[in-house]
């Protein structure tokens, strides 16, 4: 191997082990809820290009009350899944989708565009 093959080589090893750790080990932003006097848990979560906050923390027996806005027009977002709540919602372009759900038992549960590309996740506690 000559020097250009080896330092093509280090840098590919380089970037497969950025892209590792950008997503399987980097930090992700998370959000508590923000109870209401009545008891609701809201957050307000913005769509593009993925899901921001992408880790959202709530409470358990308490209801909830997710706020998508989607601001952009991707179509890859344009459809929000929340399997174990058995929610699928539209999310039009430019506005808020409102999604409530009362989460019963502890646990993670994910959330997806409708392709699956975007992700992010529920935490019960």
């Amino acid at each position: 191997m000559d020097t250009a093959e080896i330092i093509v080589t280090l840098a590919g090893v380089g970037l497969a082990g950025f892209v590792i750790w950008y997503f399987f080990f980097s930090t992700r932003q998370t959000a508590s809820a923000v109870s209401t006097s009545g008891g609701l848990q809201q957050v307000d979560i913005t769509v593009k290009g993925g899901y921001s906050p992408d880790v959202i923390e709530v409470e358990r027996d308490k209801p909830v009350q997710l706020s998508f806005y989607r601001d952009e027009e991707n179509s890859c977002s344009e459809e929000l899944l929340i399997p174990d709540f058995s929610i699928r919602r539209e999310l039009p372009a430019f506005k808020t989708t409102l999604v409530e759900l009362l989460p019963r038992q502890a646990g993670t549960f994910a959330f997806t565009c409708g392709m699956g590309m975007l992700r992010g996740r529920l935490i019960v506690k």
